[in-house]
């Protein structure tokens, strides 16, 4: 397992300013988003910070494009452009979203739409030698384990993969059993440790999650396959808390 981060978690910065706080954390790769850092279609800016990262001695893990498989392309964002930027950025995989409806209120047609366009993003992906994956989230077809598996099924292609993270709907023992369903699909893991409090989410300093991570990366070790760790979010948004969670990221590991 490889250790990195989401540059979403710091959108307000530059990517030079993102690549200099990876590395001076200690990890190994960057996941660079696409609504802020290297915006779709923009080849010059995905060239850029390839090299900023490289030169870092970094990795770039994935392309989080934000693509909404079903909708996005008839809204104006051609997943041709998605993909040419992850090209241009290096990027061994782009991560997608299954979406924008929750399971329970996606229509039989909605599905199939959105296994149409799965199949078809990953079959050209394909092409390209990128990999394929889908968030693990809310407010998509991905919300809970069973709606994702039969999603999976549905679309059927080798180039498809998952992410995972903990999902705030599950229980610890139900999310654990998620992510046993999905370590055989299984590509990146967002790692994070929040619980909810009397305001609704809280973002809590990943060492109070040792116990629970130390359950899901055993969980992990079951497989041989390499996969990245990517922290996603903070508490406060601030630099020092993601150095120190790095800090336990990396004794974890």
């Amino acid at each position: 397992m490889k250790s990195g981060i989401c540059s979403i978690t710091f959108r307000k910065l530059e990517p030079a300013a993102v690549v200099e706080l990876v590395a001076c954390a200690g990890l190994q790769g960057i996941e660079w988003g696409g609504d802020v850092h290297v915006p779709h279609g923009d080849l010059a800016t995905a060239s850029r910070v390839k090299d900023l990262t490289l030169d870092a001695g970094l990795q770039v893990s994935s392309y989080g494009s934000y693509y909404r498989a079903g909708e996005d392309e008839e809204q104006g964002l051609r997943f041709s452009d998605v993909l040419r930027t992850a090209a241009e950025l290096g990027a061994p995989a782009i991560r997608i979203w299954a979406g924008r409806k929750g399971s329970d209120e996606a229509s039989a047609a909605y599905r199939e739409a959105v296994t149409a366009d799965l199949r078809r993003v990953a079959e050209l992906a394909a092409a390209a030698g990128i990999g394929v994956s889908l968030e693990w989230h809310g407010g998509s077809l991905t919300d809970r384990p069973d709606s994702t598996f039969k999603l999976l099924a549905a679309v059927a292609h080798p180039n498809l993969s998952l992410y995972w993270q903990p999902a705030m709907n599950l229980d610890g023992p139900a999310s654990l059993r998620s992510l046993e369903q999905a370590l055989p699909s299984l590509t990146n893991v967002h790692l994070f440790h929040w619980r909810m409090g009397a305001d609704g989410v809280e973002r809590r300093p990943l060492a109070e999650g040792t116990a629970v991570w130390q359950k899901y990366l055993n969980v992990l070790r079951k497989s041989k396959k390499s996969r990245w760790l990517l922290m996603e979010f903070v508490r406060d948004d601030k630099p020092a808390q993601f150095i120190e969670d790095a800090t336990v990221l990396k004794s974890w590991l």
